[in-house]
């Protein structure tokens, strides 16, 4: 896989559509989230579009009034990048691109970059690789010209070949070919597994960037790389922890967005397979956040779609130290009080934790209740294991800081 230098941070615009099943303040909220992706791709954020549409125009996702708006903009401010917030059809892509005259780059093509940049381990790389090729494919027409015009950049950091090949059988070939490599790599992952013997299982999952890789740094004592990007963690890392005088394994795991390229959840097969074989997820969630509901319906689809939705669950709300609440102004007598003035103690006694029991409040950057998390995952694994060992008395006593 190549990777391309950026030698100077590009310069991008955003573009994405109001309709009736995205709203505006949803729509700007996928656009906040597609700038912290853009971000973490090493992009400058200089604009954005948006345009109310029922549906995106079949030949160039926005209307041609709209395009020629941000082509404007593009021209005036010296933008080399246009990056759309959802996947684009071969056909758009190539048609917007006559009209912008610049790189134009979707959701799916931005994250399969992020996790470009993130592999570091051989799977990774694989698992990237597939997921970029399977993108490229139906792409072939427009996308190797593309590659060959420029040089570098987001969005360009391969998969590509030392010569610019337009036959698709190649492609195809290099596909099955990475599909063999990762078949193979499974089998030896599924063996790792069963050789763990039958130890409790437990898999941290949740949104990216919600601080799943620093709650296992501090639970595991170990040093699992953490960053305040999205897709910090791509490759699995497991850790035998032990609370007390309870062993159990810990698993770190890709981050889960929304709109998740469908590429990457057959690519990173593996990976999920740690979640669908754990006897027990920590459903790790940024509480500062301002979307984070959403966030946790997100995690919770992708989690009925590999079919672990079923399996117990320790809710923790992450990143205490960080949230603040709206204020409502004595004065006002007109501002409804709304989910967004909660206060930390509001939330604790509402349907976060009445619904989703078990469930702790921490921060991980903090340490505060720290304490706490640990005595409820030692009660959660505990009661797992109890079923799997029941003769190991020494185990029972109750939970002692």
């Amino acid at each position: 896989m190549i990777d391309y230098t950026v030698k100077e941070i590009e310069k991008t615009v955003l573009i994405g559509l109001i309709t009736p099943e995205q709203n505006e303040e949803k729509a700007q909220e996928y656009l906040d989230e597609l700038a912290f992706l853009t971000y973490t791709a090493g992009g400058e954020v200089s604009g954005r579009f948006t345009q109310k549409l029922d549906h995106p125009h079949p030949k160039t996702y926005i209307g041609s009034g709209k395009l020629d708006q941000v082509k404007e903009y593009i021209l005036e401010n010296d933008i080399s990048t246009a990056i759309f917030d959802d996947e684009l059809s071969p056909a758009q892509m190539r048609n917007i691109e006559k009209v912008l005259e610049c790189k134009i780059l979707d959701r799916t093509n931005l994250i399969l970059d992020i996790f470009a940049q993130r592999a570091t381990t051989s799977y990774a790389v694989t698992q990237v690789e597939l997921a970029q090729y399977q993108y490229l494919l139906p792409r072939l027409t427009g996308m190797w010209t593309h590659l060959s015009r420029q040089k570098g950049g987001i969005g360009l950091r391969g998969p590509g070949e030392t010569e610019i090949e337009t036959d698709r059988r190649i492609v195809r070939d290099k596909i099955a070919l990475l599909r063999k490599k990762l078949a193979k790599i499974d089998k030896q992952m599924a063996v790792q597994r069963n050789n763990r013997g039958k130890l409790v299982r437990v898999a941290l999952v949740g949104y990216t960037n919600v601080g799943k890789s620093t709650l296992m740094n501090l639970i595991s004592k170990s040093k699992v790389f953490a960053e305040n990007k999205l897709f910090a963690t791509l490759d699995t890392t497991v850790r035998k922890v032990v609370i007390k005088n309870l062993p159990f394994l810990m698993t770190d795991t890709v981050g889960f967005i929304r709109k998740l390229p469908t590429q990457l959840v057959e690519s990173f097969k593996s990976t999920l397979d740690e979640v669908r074989e754990a006897d027990l997820l920590v459903h790790v969630v940024d509480i500062s956040h301002p979307n984070f509901e959403a966030h946790i319906a997100s995690v919770n689809q992708i989690l009925k779609e590999i079919d672990s939705l079923h399996k117990p669950i320790l809710m923790v709300f992450n990143k205490i130290d960080a949230y603040q609440p709206e204020t409502i102004d004595e004065d006002d007598l007109v501002t409804e009080k709304s989910k967004k003035h909660y206060s930390l103690r509001e939330w604790e006694h509402t349907y976060l934790k009445k619904e989703n029991d078990p469930a702790v409040f921490i921060s991980a950057k903090t340490k505060e209740n720290i304490d706490l998390l640990r005595k409820t995952l030692y009660e959660e694994v505990r009661s797992i294991h109890i079923t799997r060992f029941p003769y190991n008395d020494f185990l029972y006593t109750e939970y002692e800081e």
